[in-house]
């Protein structure tokens, strides 16, 4: 799968009118069918460190659409029980030191195509090592680090309860277990995150950011504390904020003055949908410009129009369509 941007950019076709606007499914397969044919130019290879991601990406993309074989299943498994690592952990690419990150995008990928049998098989107890690997990242204070390197983020955090939460690891679906992670003492570092905006920042005491605002509510939702910690008055705030990212074109950043991107058709509204105030965005302004960001001639989405498509894009802003209930595309869980 390679993470090259291009060719294609996102644009309208010549003469058509906004309310004439539509995605392009069969071009976005195609698309993302093609990106592993794409092994000879540099960019292929400058993005390795991206690879499992990727796969996730362009694997949801295609769920989503409707189309969840058009990748071979054969290759996708063996490419990512080829990232698998003694300790139970994944890199992102065959080589690549083992990261929370490429773990949870792995197990996703895994969940998707069936593949827990063939992990049990390359590697006993497959599950219970990787939520052994994910454990053994937690930090004293709750935190979770990426790797053994000891980078911390509250990405690392909600990689690690959502992974655990899609292997049956977490200490609510084993109560008769004792538990491998400290929940309390995350979703507390969690909450020390919140901000007097409304918003979520990546350490406590940073800049609220639509990214971090996704990975701290979502961390909460699987964790069962989002309704009791926010409240009504608590998500009224972050509503408030949130529903401030969408500008004049319809599309959202991710804080105050910057520019609008269609990957925030995915941070800010799951999150929004999270919290039951998706309303607060003018859904239709922000259908028109996805669908402005996507090449009707080649498939795939921008970040914005006239920029080059790209996977990552793609994929995030069919998500966004599928959380405001665009026609054709698979339900999303938000979180």
């Amino acid at each position: 799968m390679s993470l090259a941007a291009g060719p294609g950019r996102g644009h309208v076709a010549h003469g058509q009118l906004p309310r004439e606007l539509r995605l392009v499914v069969d071009k976005h397969v195609a698309y993302i069918q093609s990106l592993d044919t794409r092994r000879d130019e540099l960019e292929y290879h400058l993005t390795e460190h991206l690879r499992i991601g990727g796969i996730y990406w362009g694997l949801t993309a295609l769920h989503l659409l409707g189309h969840p074989d058009a990748l071979p299943r054969d290759g996708l498994l063996a490419y990512v029980l080829s990232c698998l690592h003694d300790d139970g952990g994944f890199g992102a690419a065959p080589g690549h030191d083992a990261h929370i990150l490429y773990t949870g995008y792995s197990v996703q990928i895994l969940t998707m195509i069936d593949g827990f049998d063939a992990l049990e098989e390359k590697m006993a107890g497959g599950k219970h090592k990787i939520a052994t690997f994910i454990a053994n990242l937690q930090q004293p204070d709750g935190r979770f680090a990426g790797d053994q390197w000891g980078e911390t983020d509250t990405r690392f955090l909600f990689s690690a309860f959502y992974t655990l939460s899609l292997l049956g690891y977490m200490p609510h679906q084993r109560p008769s277990e004792p538990p491998m992670i400290n929940v309390q003492a995350a979703t507390a570092y969690i909450k020390a995150c919140h901000n007097s905006d409304g918003g979520f920042g990546v350490a406590p005491g940073a800049e609220s950011h639509s990214g971090q605002v996704f990975t701290c509510v979502g961390a909460l939702s699987v964790a069962g504390e989002l309704d009791s910690y926010l409240g009504e008055e608590g998500k009224d705030s972050l509503g408030a904020w949130l529903s401030e990212r969408q500008l004049g074109s319809g599309g959202l950043n991710g804080r105050p003055e910057k520019l609008v991107d269609v990957c925030y058709s995915w941070w800010v509204g799951s999150s929004l949908a999270m919290i039951d105030r998706l309303h607060w965005l003018d859904q239709a302004k922000l259908t028109t410009f996805i669908l402005q960001c996507q090449d009707p001639d080649e498939g795939g989405i921008a970040d914005r129009p006239e920029d080059m498509v790209d996977v990552f894009h793609t994929v995030f802003g069919i998500a966004g369509l599928s959380l405001v209930g665009y026609p054709g595309i698979g339900e999303v869980d938000p979180a």
